[in-house]
């Protein structure tokens, strides 16, 4: 009766299993799918605006975000590097007498069994049939052993045997790639995290004011980040991100960025960038200046430096700042990208805070006829104003004017988070090619004077026309018209709806709406006109000043929603690049490379490589004959090493027959 297996058996049996191994290589393959299709170690504020708050909650509790360095992720590794580990160590024993036994001590009956084997006579006595047999497996390249006894001898062959270092090569070569994948994990600052040594930052706040227990010293084994450096400046350091933070990483030596260039196809989408570096280091004799480009890195002291991307650096810009109310002034501004600026000429305190600045902005324009067709529409500026209780709204504003249809606009996105989308704000661009028309038209709605007086000239034109003489209604026409005007300046088409529906009934707020907008829309026709006669334009207007007039009155309808009191103008630039670098130190990529070379030998290994035996038994006949009985075996590719055999056996009956001294002519490789 058998003894239950140990407990310590069980867990080796366990660990070595086949089944344990497919397991945890099929979760690791999914794993690695979900980290190649998401994007890694990205902010977290894009993951939650592209997948929304559930699926958000959800991928950042299974750490999907950063799946290389998830616990989950990096405990499987080393649960399979274990697995993989018993399974060798319980087989290669195994292996290695399977490697140095020839099994010589084979018997007759169990060689005649075998599925591939043949009986030969020879008239040849055994010394000879022995010392032919083993030049013919000599000659297949078969290494061989002999055993004689006094009724018989075995020649015993074997070749192939590389197959089963396919095996240890295949297995081993994975505990190297997985021993390499976590050597350049975040397993170290995970631990440090653990012990409280290390503490991601989560503030967007200067590199020189990043706390001691956020930062990585330059002796830190492997690190992943990037770093954006404008053209003419330096730097030693580099943002490593670590989930909802980023640790800053210091390097052994400083990266300036002498100059960045970047070409472009004729749509203005980039075609190619490189950058021109040098490297300060105080163990060079003099500084090394290289150039990279994309799939073109410098490497220096183990360490990778990519071109990855780039952005603005810090670019000047000077801002022309529009009011759209009169409690506002006009000014000027002269300003660099990130940064901030207070803006105090008014009865509020603003925070103007630049973010980006593009030369090139690709985007879906349709044309007159309908099409949609990509359009490079120039310079844009990005910033967001921030009020005194601290909320801000976000801009998107283009330089030059865009063309819609036919008509011309200037175009000012906005949006109260990054998890919208930019609303647009179309101002009419006048006959000069600017906004002047537009603001004073605006202007001119919010002077109570100046409405009054085109009230009063517009209800007295159309009441003697009509022939009714009522003061007292006259003076409430006038009335509704100034205060219609304004509050439509002010608060647009709703707030008119507010009052409406503040004063009527629900019953009646349709005829009281049509009657506000009649009255509203001779006020600002008439106010308008007055403003083209301030540019000398009197007369019959055309139907151009009239569209102009409509798109107008739609973008003062959107203004109140704007969010800003100004309309910022980007009037000029000067351009400032950054070349976005990606630095990393991975010592574990050349063991993973080495691994992956074990791991492609031994896969070459078992699948084209067979392990094959071959004997040879010999027995005496009396009168200087014997018999030979020919069998074989392999492990793989049954079909072929039939065909093989076959071959075999026929040199072996050639050879046998005609006494052949040199078999080398009939053999077959």
């Amino acid at each position: 009766m058998r003894n239950s297996p140990t407990s310590s058996t069980r867990l080796i049996n366990f660990l070595g299993s086949m089944n344990l191994a497919i397991s945890l290589l099929v979760v690791v393959a999914i794993a690695s799918v979900i980290g190649t299709i998401l994007r890694q170690n990205q902010p977290y504020t894009d993951y939650q605006i592209k997948f929304g708050s559930f699926w958000f909650d959800l991928f950042k509790a299974l750490d999907l975000y950063d799946v290389y360095s998830a616990v989950w992720f990096l405990s499987i590794l080393a649960f399979l590097v274990i697995s993989i580990a018993t399974c060798v160590g319980r087989n290669t024993p195994g292996i290695l007498r399977e490697l140095r036994h020839y099994r010589e001590n084979v018997q007759e009956k169990s060689l005649r069994a075998m599925k591939h084997q043949t009986v030969i006579p020879t008239a040849q006595n055994a010394a000879q049939a022995q010392a032919l047999a083993i030049r013919i497996l000599h000659n297949q390249g078969f290494k061989t052993r002999q055993k004689a006894s006094d009724d018989h001898a075995v020649v015993a062959g074997m070749k192939g045997r590389a197959n089963h270092w396919g095996y240890w090569l295949t297995h081993v070569g994975m505990i190297v790639i997985f021993i390499g994948g976590l050597l350049d994990s975040r397993l170290p600052l995970m631990v440090a995290e653990w012990q409280g040594t290390l503490k991601p930052e989560t503030r967007n706040i200067p590199a020189g004011e990043v706390p001691a227990i956020s930062q990585l010293s330059t002796s830190n084994f492997s690190y992943r980040g990037s770093v954006d450096i404008p053209e003419g400046s330096r730097a030693n350091i580099l943002f490593q991100p670590m989930r909802e933070g980023y640790f800053v990483q210091h390097l052994p030596f400083e990266v300036e960025v002498k100059e960045f260039r970047v070409e472009h196809y004729s749509t203005g989408m980039p075609k190619s960038f490189e950058s021109d570096l040098v490297i300060h280091d105080k163990d060079l004799a003099k500084p090394l200046e290289t150039t990279i480009s994309v799939n073109h890195p410098l490497f220096y002291k183990g360490v990778a430096i990519y071109q990855a991307n780039f952005g603005d650096g810090g670019s000047e810009v000077k801002l022309r700042l529009h009011p759209f109310s009169s409690r506002y002034a006009a000014q000027d501004l002269d300003g660099k990208i990130f940064g901030d600026y207070n803006l105090t000429s008014s009865d509020q305190q603003y925070k103007l805070e630049l973010k980006d600045f593009r030369l090139f902005n690709i985007n879906d324009m349709e044309d007159e006829t309908g099409k949609v067709k990509k359009k490079n529409i120039g310079p844009s500026i990005t910033f967001k104003l921030r009020d005194a209780t601290g909320q801000a709204m976000e801009y998107q504003n283009y330089m030059n004017p865009v063309s819609i249809k036919g008509q011309i606009y200037y175009l000012s996105g906005v949006r109260a988070s990054p998890a919208e989308p930019f609303r647009y704000l179309h101002i009419p661009v006048d006959p000069k090619g600017g906004m002047e028309r537009f603001m004073r038209f605006l202007s001119n709605m919010q002077n109570t004077e100046l409405v009054k007086k085109s009230a009063i000239e517009t209800t007295r034109s159309s009441m003697q026309q009509t022939n009714v003489q009522n003061t007292e209604v006259e003076n409430q026409v006038i009335e509704s018209m100034v205060r219609l005007t304004e509050q439509f300046a002010s608060k647009g088409s709703e707030g008119i709806m507010q009052e409406i529906a503040g004063r009527f009934p629900e019953d009646k707020r349709a005829s009281a709406s049509e009657a506000f907008m009649k009255v509203l829309n001779a006020s600002l026709r008439s106010v308008y006109a007055e403003t083209l006669k301030q540019e000398g334009i009197s007369g019959e207007l055309k139907e151009a000043d009239w569209l102009f007039f409509d798109d107008s009155i739609l973008a003062i309808d959107k203004i109140a929603a704007y969010g800003s009191p100004w309309f910022v103008q980007l009037s000029t630039f000067k351009q400032i690049e950054a070349s976005g670098l990606q630095i990393t130190r991975s010592p574990g990529k050349d063991v993973v490379y080495f691994g992956s070379a074990m791991l492609v030998i031994g896969v070459f290994l078992l699948f084209y490589v067979a392990h094959r035996r071959i004997w040879v038994w010999i027995k005496p006949l009396g009168e200087n004959q014997s018999e030979i009985v020919v069998a074989g075996s392999s492990n793989r590719n049954q079909p072929e090493f039939e065909r093989y055999f076959n071959r075999l056996q026929g040199i072996f009956q050639q050879a046998m027959a005609y006494e052949v001294k040199d078999v080398s002519s009939t053999t077959n490789p």
